[in-house]
């Protein structure tokens, strides 16, 4: 395909860049560094923005300063289980975005043993979170990533499940889904549905003794030519399909987040994925 393939950055694959404005700053510089223009931010890294209470406008500036689009703000947890502190959790959260001028929220479900309702149940809590979400997504002029998580406890693996539930309420325009190559190759679903595909993060893992099932964030590296997981398939699928959206580095190992060299690891990765790709 003649289309380049287009990176961003999620802030998970380097958390320890600083803190506050100047973590945002040292962030925004090395997703520029790469050549980048695109990033993700996240509200669940301790000693960072959003976590230490920078204020929006902070951020904002930040990224303009560096030329940087925020995609995203990762994450709205547990979004599935619809109640009145999610509610005011999303509010703040949207309210947030809208200020730093974020495009979307990333949407990841309930990941937790011991919710277990019946799958009747959990269907129509989806549905009922996305229902009030919308207005609040529209209000601030936001699009909902809804993440499936490929995990065996989670509550919503199927992005097949997630876009019906949101067919049901209508908010075609409002929700698209996350394809995270990690998640998918877990949950198992063939499908892809690159027309509804809002974002695609991308790790790889080259741990080959654990089964399926025993895989955790903590497995995901950098994508190479060890990776398991099938993610230079999963990358031609979806842009054969018609996907045109970024995809975004999302390693979770620590030999990744802790890496003295982050920057030409992530070059190696990119090089190498172009590379595979255009052959």
């Amino acid at each position: 395909m003649s289309t380049p393939i287009e990176f961003a950055l999620n802030h998970i694959a380097a958390p320890k860049l600083g803190s506050g404005h100047l973590g945002a700053d040292h962030f925004f510089a090395l997703a520029r560094e790469l050549g980048l223009t695109k990033v993700e931010i996240r509200n669940d890294l301790a000693g960072a923005p959003i976590a230490d209470g920078t204020p929006a406008e902070v951020i904002k500036g930040a990224a303009q300063a560096q030329g940087v689009t925020i995609l995203t703000i990762n994450a709205l947890q547990r979004f599935n289980e619809w109640n009145g502190r999610r509610e005011t959790e999303a509010v703040a959260l949207a309210q947030y975005a809208k200020a730093c001028g974020v495009e979307a929220l990333v949407l990841v479900p309930v990941n937790d043993a011991s919710f277990r309702p019946a799958d009747k149940a959990r269907l129509e809590g989806l549905g009922e979170a996305l229902r009030h979400l919308k207005p609040i997504l529209v209000e601030n002029g936001l699009k909902g990533f809804v993440e499936p998580l490929g995990f065996a406890i989670s509550s919503l693996r199927s992005k097949r499940e997630a876009l019906d539930a949101i067919d049901e309420i209508g908010g075609a325009d409002t929700f698209l889904v996350v394809h995270d190559t990690f998640h998918h190759h877990l949950a198992g679903e063939a499908a892809f549905f690159p027309e509804r595909t809002g974002l695609s993060h991308i790790s790889g893992v080259t741990e080959r003794a654990l089964a399926l099932t025993s895989l955790q964030d903590a497995h995901r590296v950098l994508v190479d030519e060890a990776d398991i997981l099938g993610n230079l398939a999963q990358i031609e699928a979806l842009r054969t399909g018609g996907y045109r959206g970024v995809f975004s580095f999302e390693p979770f190992a620590e030999s990744v987040q802790r890496a003295g060299d982050i920057r030409s690891k992530l070059e190696a990765s990119m090089g190498f994925i172009t590379q595979e790709i255009s052959r």
